[in-house]
């Protein structure tokens, strides 16, 4: 099994960061990004830039007729899952590889569900300090991706084939024995590194230095610690420093997506985040103050958008 050929599905920031890397290491033709013809009409009028570059990218539209792709990178917010899974209907055939680099828990098994998990990988994508804004994306770390097989498998034919592409393309990543854990480990992260600088509508400087925001965003991560434990993926605090010390790499002046969604005014990844924190605090009978007040602020900014 060999990766020739990749489609890329969601041109957020982890779509042109990874779609930019990739176009200027593969023949044109062999990196497609997948979006509905209204999309292509608006990247192909305004161009999309990364760190200054103009993005020459490949554009196809899912009623389009192609040749399945070796790999299948989803980089869509939670939301667009529904529709990117339709989106890439033509790209995928018997031998496809699947990854995810969405935030959250669950989208290897709604990708999972639809095409089959013996395709997927589990994925967390770490350490990009990427901003976009408009048509436009800076970064100063490209970050890696983290995948491997939801049974700790490491030396899977999958495995073998997207760690050999990604060798060939210089991309950074780190095969993960247990995906699971470490899917649970960036929820975990995500849930206090959004939402709290969503809510001081800050950066990562906010939370890189000792104060309310960094308390906030630590006690929010205990919480989801706490709730690890109950579903049986025990989260420790050692989970905890390890991305405290991810965090403290990152380019001062960059921010994650939900503060960027608050400060652009779009409706954010808030009921992914403490959303699901507070059912699973409900189900368990587990105390989440943090995630509480963190989910009213951020639903407080958004019911003023209109």
């Amino acid at each position: 099994m060999k990766i020739n050929t990749v489609s890329i599905v969601g041109l957020g920031a982890l779509g042109i960061l990874f779609g930019h890397h990739l176009s200027k290491r593969m023949p044109k033709g062999s990196l497609r990004i997948v979006a509905d013809k209204e999309r292509v009409e608006k990247y192909c009028t305004q161009q999309v830039y990364c760190n200054g570059e103009r993005c020459d990218f490949h554009f196809t539209t899912p009623e389009e007729s192609v040749e399945p792709a070796d790999l299948v990178l989803f980089t869509v917010k939670n939301e667009g899952l529904k529709n990117a899974i339709h989106a890439v209907r033509n790209h995928i055939d018997k031998n496809t590889i699947l990854l995810s680099a969405l935030n959250g828990i669950t989208s290897e098994a709604v990708i999972g569900e639809a095409y089959g998990m013996e395709k997927t990988l589990y994925c967390v994508a770490q350490g990009m300090d990427a901003v976009k804004v408009k048509n436009e994306l800076t970064y100063e770390n490209m970050g890696m991706l983290c995948f491997g097989e939801r049974n700790g498998e490491v030396d899977s034919e999958k495995v073998r084939a997207v760690a050999t592409f990604f060798d060939e393309m210089n991309v950074p990543y780190e095969v993960v024995p247990d995906m699971y854990k470490k899917l649970w480990s960036k929820f975990m992260l995500n849930v206090g590194v959004n939402q709290t600088v969503a809510v001081h509508e800050s950066n990562y400087g906010e939370i890189q230095k000792p104060g309310p925001a960094r308390d906030m965003m630590i006690g929010a991560m205990r919480e989801v610690m706490l709730l690890s434990e109950k579903e049986g993926i025990p989260l420790t605090e050692e989970d905890i420093n390890y991305w405290l010390i991810v965090l403290s790499k990152l380019s001062p002046e960059g921010k994650p997506s939900m503060a960027q969604d608050v400060e652009a005014k779009r409706y954010s990844e808030v009921e992914l985040f403490s959303g699901t924190v507070l059912e699973l605090g409900e189900k368990h009978g587990v105390s989440t103050p943090i995630n509480r007040e963190l989910y009213e602020r951020i639903k407080a900014k958004e019911s003023s958008y209109n």
